[in-house]
């Protein structure tokens, strides 16, 4: 898609964002050669800030190819943020409804007429404590292997230093001025994959092919080495709830063995037929 291609509502769009972008935010771009200058292709971009969408479209709109990207059904329906949306051709992902397969049909379709599709592959911010990438989900694997179109990875950071992820207050902290940092690298070869069934385990594969070229990108911008292996949230999650109820139950193990002891109550005394029997006996003599 030709920049003369990119329509009237992308166009406002940067009208609108681009200054404050420019003004309130210094900027570091790397690797705009590789995103392809015609065809459809995807780029598949890490995540670790809600200010992301903004500073990647900025860069690559500068590229004359604007992204198409995947984002959750709900925000199409926010006032003039769904209308931005909806005008600029974004594609609504309905998670977990018959209309799951739609974003899917909506993507190959984009991708087949020429335009990008942008994945964000973690599905949502990343958990990392670090904010490397995590594991990924296999929607742009899909998409890859059926269309076969180039993916490109990118890389970003920054963004979280001016809104860090999962704040509590979601507000911009833009002083001193941070830096928006974003690298496009060489497309994943997937080629070994093309000729496989797309069974769970080769969509997995694919997609861990992808988050590796993505962090690998990552690694550069932070100049740190890469991780040994991506953050599973999943596990990491099960770990702390099975630490969790470990604790609880020690605690309760602990507060037994230290509550203090109940005091015996001393049996009452039985009394034996013979005993009985003397009482009896001394109760009559009294009524002589």
């Amino acid at each position: 898609m030709s920049r003369r291609r990119i329509g009237f509502w992308y166009r406002l769009a940067a009208v609108i964002c681009k200054p404050p972008l420019l003004v309130l935010f210094k900027r570091d771009w790397r690797g705009m050669e590789h995103i392809p200058a015609d065809g459809g292709f995807i780029t598949a971009v890490n995540h670790n800030s809600y200010l992301d969408p903004l500073s990647y479209a900025h860069y690559q709109y500068n590229t004359g190819r604007v992204p198409r990207f995947l984002a959750k059904a709900g925000l199409f329906k926010s006032g003039f943020v769904g209308l931005m949306m909806r005008g600029t051709g974004q594609i609504p992902v309905y998670r977990e409804t018959t209309d799951a397969a739609t974003a899917f049909r909506a993507a190959v379709s984009a991708i087949e007429t020429g335009e990008c599709v942008a994945f964000y592959p973690e599905g949502t911010l990343t958990r990392d404590p670090e904010l490397w990438p995590m594991q990924g989900k296999t929607g742009a694997a899909r998409v890859a292997l059926l269309t076969k179109a180039p993916v490109i990875p990118v890389a970003q950071w920054g963004a979280h230093e001016a809104m860090p992820p999962y704040a509590k207050e979601k507000k911009l902290r833009l002083l001193p001025r941070k830096t928006l940092l974003v690298q496009a690298g060489p497309p994943v070869d997937l080629s070994a994959f093309y000729d496989q069934e797309p069974t769970a385990e080769v969509l997995r594969a694919v997609t861990e092919v992808i988050m590796a070229a993505i962090t690998e990108q990552l690694a550069v911008l932070r100049g740190e080495s890469v991780p040994a292996e991506p953050y599973d949230w999943r596990k990491a999650v099960a770990r702390e709830r099975r630490a969790a109820r470990e604790a609880a139950k020690a605690g309760r193990g602990a507060a037994a063995a230290t509550a203090p002891a109940e005091p015996a109550v001393a049996p009452e005394p039985a009394v034996g037929s013979q005993q009985a029997r003397s009482t009896q006996q001394a109760q009559e003599d009294e009524s002589k």
